[in-house]
């Protein structure tokens, strides 16, 4: 997994976010072990520390469970993992309209470019 830092942000919470986008979309499926501590700050390049606060968040958040001494796994809980992928999509959907807005484009013009954008990604 490698953190794309953005600035202004902590790191934990930028993990916490890339973790979470890995869960929704099936990258680590229900009742997977997460790769060890240790082995996630490695990956993203950060202090083990960092890689512990957001995991504890995603425990605070029911989308992981510890085991002792077996360590973390992604919840069984179908249902919480598509809430937060539709809370993800959402999100970011509306990030997108907001940009199109702020850009002057109507509804017309935005649908237009998802249909293109839409094609060529089909088209490979």
């Amino acid at each position: 997994m490698e953190l794309t830092f953005r600035a202004g942000e902590p790191l934990y919470t930028q993990l916490r976010d890339d973790l979470t986008l890995a869960v929704a979309s099936g990258d680590y499926g229900p009742g997977q072990r997460l790769p060890a501590v240790r082995e996630l700050a490695a990956e993203a390049g950060v202090n083990p520390n960092t890689v512990q606060r957001a995991l504890s968040e995603l425990e605070r958040d029911g989308l992981v469970f510890s085991r002792r001494t077996l360590g973390r796994f992604v919840t069984e809980d179908t249902e919480r993992i598509e809430a937060v992928r539709q809370r993800i999509a959402e999100e970011k959907a509306k990030e997108f309209l907001d940009t199109m807005a702020r850009l002057d484009f109507n509804r017309i013009q935005t649908v237009l470019l998802l249909e293109k954008l839409r094609g060529a990604a089909e088209q490979g």
